[in-house]
């Protein structure tokens, strides 16, 4: 399967119209679902030997909407991964500590160390989007965020870590119908935050920053991928088959077994 229509690798100009949201490929439901086992085992064995080489690194960047899939993504892609190789950093507003340093200080803290595979939900480019949007930062602090996420994506991956950046692109009814779903699910409630609204509200705003940020911060070592989130089943589908095909073309080796053990015998 094709995945270059789902990948920007490069700066460029970026229209979220050109995707549509509800894409579905050439695939049914029951085929996607029946090729994920495979897809997650297949990720299993190659986490594996990512973590038993130990010498590079996988960075996951999940970025969408209020109710874009980040969660369901993690739980439905990652969740045959061995926890000993795995971390979900979850990014909300900054703590006062990370607040009195650099905003991408609490970002490199926890980035993957080599043979880990670590998922972000949400990110660095949380201190674009809404401080864009809210007005919370002058436009030259904004551009300047632009240029240092450039370079620190850079130096990580010039240290090991492939990145792979994506964005859930869900339609504005999908929002509406999966947080109306929350209201009217009782145990769904903890999931609903009153403010998603005010956000919803800013729909347009978002749209703009999301596509600056497809368009100045792709590149061939931190590609961003545009994924159809309306339909959960493609979507899980497709960041399992894209991790899949980073992680194999990684060329993952297990370490070279010490001499002589094939003279060892267990008694």
């Amino acid at each position: 399967m094709d995945f270059d229509k789902y990948c920007i690798d490069r700066p460029r100009h970026v229209r979220l119209a050109d995707w549509k949201t509800d894409d579905k490929g050439k695939l049914t439901k029951e085929k996607a679902e029946s090729q994920m086992e495979e897809l997650r085992t297949r990720l299993m064995d190659l986490q594996e030997r990512l973590y038993a080489e130990n010498e590079r690194s996988l960075l996951v960047i999940l970025q969408a909407r209020d109710a874009g899939g980040k969660d369901g993504t993690i739980k439905h892609v990652m969740s045959g991964l061995n926890p000993l190789g795995v971390g979900v950093v979850p990014f909300k507003v900054p703590s006062e500590l990370e607040a009195s340093h650099d905003f991408l200080w609490r970002i490199h803290q926890v980035a993957p160390k080599k043979g880990q595979v670590t998922i972000f939900n949400r990110s660095h480019y949380e201190d674009i989007l809404v401080p864009t949007v809210h007005g919370l930062a002058d436009k030259d602090t904004i551009d300047r965020r632009y240029k240092h996420i450039r370079h620190f994506e850079e130096l990580l991956s010039d240290s090991g870590t492939r990145i792979l950046k994506f964005y859930l692109h869900i339609s504005k009814e999908e929002q509406k119908l999966r947080l109306q779903e929350r209201l009217d699910d009782p145990e769904k409630h903890w999931k609903f935050n009153p403010g998603d609204l005010k956000e919803r509200a800013l729909w347009d705003e978002y749209t703009g920053v999301y596509e600056r940020i497809l368009s100045e911060t792709s590149s061939g070592f931190a590609p961003w991928y545009v994924i159809p989130a309306d339909r959960k089943w493609y979507r899980n589908f497709l960041v399992g088959s894209i991790l899949v095909q980073a992680l194999e073309s990684m060329d993952l080796k297990y370490p070279k077994i010490a001499e002589g053990l094939d003279h060892i015998t267990i008694e």
